[in-house]
């Protein structure tokens, strides 16, 4: 059991960094030349109690995304979902596709033409469209998963005709940068990949969201043309495991 006084601290943490993180937010944005309601912000709740997640839902946070689908299954019912947005943003086995599919409102992390086809065809036999983002390994580092940028296009149009899903845009997870310049190259990359989608108006294929940026480089991705910014401890502190 968790005392009064400690979950009055966390909640009070919580809606404190939802604020400095919106002003920061909104300072990119118009920054970069948008409006801040352009931006936004998804809370990860990966290894999250729901105690704490409801203090940042019921603070205003409207989009919440979750890494593994049993986590995501498991917390749900405690939950106070009413209006929100909810992501699957980590790597999603073949075999789990069927349990998640229609649970959440997108797959952000659809990173092999395979996932997608499973995708699909669970989406079908529960008759409804799916909604996607592609992932990118934009560092093409071994550790990560996702499309590398060679090999993107000629996946994309291929997962542009699967029915049961529909692409809305792409996300990456870009390696980790002591330099902002090189960051920034990255999201360069993945940005005019982006840009370059969108102006080609493939069939079902939606171009409307670019999710990248996390806790500790979101300003730096909303400068770079990031208009979903997936952050976890800096809003609810370091992650227990």
């Amino acid at each position: 059991m968790m005392e009064k006084s400690y979950l009055e601290q966390r909640k009070a943490d919580i809606e404190y960094n939802l604020d400095v993180i919106n002003e920061k937010i909104a300072e990119s944005a118009i920054k970069s030349g948008r409006n801040p309601s352009d931006v936004q912000l998804m809370a990860v709740t990966k290894t999250v109690d729901p105690i704490f997640i409801n203090y940042a839902l019921d603070y205003g946070v409207k989009l919440i995304g979750e890494n593994r689908v049993q986590e995501m299954l498991r917390k749900k019912p405690d939950l106070h979902l009413n209006g929100v947005e909810k992501h699957l943003i980590g790597h999603l086995q073949t075999n789990k596709a069927g349990q998640i599919v229609g649970e959440v409102d997108m797959i952000q992390s659809v990173d092999s033409l395979k996932i997608a086809k499973e995708i699909g065809k669970q989406s079908l036999k529960k008759g409804i469209i799916t909604d996607v983002l592609l992932e990118i390994n934009v560092g093409e580092e071994e550790s990560k998963t996702g499309f590398s940028t060679s090999e993107f296009f000629e996946n994309l149009y291929a997962i542009s005709e699967i029915d049961g899903i529909r692409i809305k845009g792409l996300m990456t997870i870009p390696p980790i940068c002591e330099e902002n310049t090189i960051l920034c190259k990255f999201f360069e990359n993945i940005y005019n990949i982006y840009v370059d989608i969108k102006a080609k108006k493939i069939d079902n294929i939606n171009m409307n969201i670019l999710s990248m940026g996390m806790s500790g480089d979101y300003e730096q991705a909303i400068l770079n043309g990031s208009n979903l910014v997936r952050i976890g401890s800096s809003i609810f502190g370091p992650r227990i495991y």
